[in-house]
């Protein structure tokens, strides 16, 4: 199994310093990661970094709590494309979902994937404070506003991503929108039955140690 293919290789800890960003492109360029997932703040010098590289650079908008307003998210998504990002990944606003103001939430992601276009945009559902109902509606909503992906965690919520959680998301989406689990993969092991169940892209910090095979 080529892991390297799946792996967003992420770093958003809050006290990533400008050494760590380098260190994390230069193992995604070691390991031929499919991409790397990193804060807004860091986009340029990633972009410097991967230059002439397949890598695709992801970052975050609405992160972690996806609680800001919609022309907030837009405007950071309209920043970090024209700083060059190939991929986002933006937090679905919880609270909206869990009021049931359905609407909001589908037109939030339909305007935040207007400025992605043709790039790639994963919507966050932070599955840890969702019930099952409300996972399977913003798997569809999600279709619905036609974006790219539906990922499981931030990696900042109660728990991250769950076998349970990736085969009730794969039964709302089909074959619609892709998948990418993030949180809590740490081995080859558990990022292969993800794998197997269905998703196409894998979010962690532990990238190498997947592809190394080690624990």
């Amino acid at each position: 199994m080529h892991f390297e293919n799946f792996i967003d290789q992420t770093l958003l800890k809050p006290t990533a310093t400008e050494k760590d960003i380098e260190q994390l492109c230069t193992d995604a360029l070691n390991y031929n990661f499919y991409g790397i997932c990193i804060n807004g703040c860091y986009i340029s010098l990633a972009k410097d970094l991967l230059k002439d590289s397949k890598v695709k650079l992801v970052s975050v908008v609405g992160f972690p709590l996806g609680s800001m307003s919609t022309k907030a998210k837009v405007n950071e998504a309209m920043d970090y494309m024209e700083q060059g990002a190939n991929e986002l990944d933006m937090v679905l606003n919880i609270r909206w979902l869990r009021s049931a103001d359905y609407l909001a939430v589908q037109e939030e992601i339909r305007q935040v994937n207007e400025v992605v276009g043709n790039n790639v945009l994963k919507v966050i559902l932070e599955t840890c404070y969702l019930t099952d109902a409300e996972i399977i509606t913003a798997c569809k909503l999600a279709v619905s506003a036609k974006a790219d992906f539906v990922k499981t965690s931030t990696g900042f919520g109660s728990k991250g991503a769950s076998f349970e959680d990736v085969v009730l998301m794969k039964k709302a989406v089909g074959n619609k929108i892709k998948i990418k689990a993030s949180g809590g993969i740490k081995d080859a092991v558990m990022a292969q039955k993800y794998i197997d169940l269905g998703v196409a892209r894998i979010g962690t910090s532990s990238g190498v140690a997947i592809v190394t095979n080690q624990n």
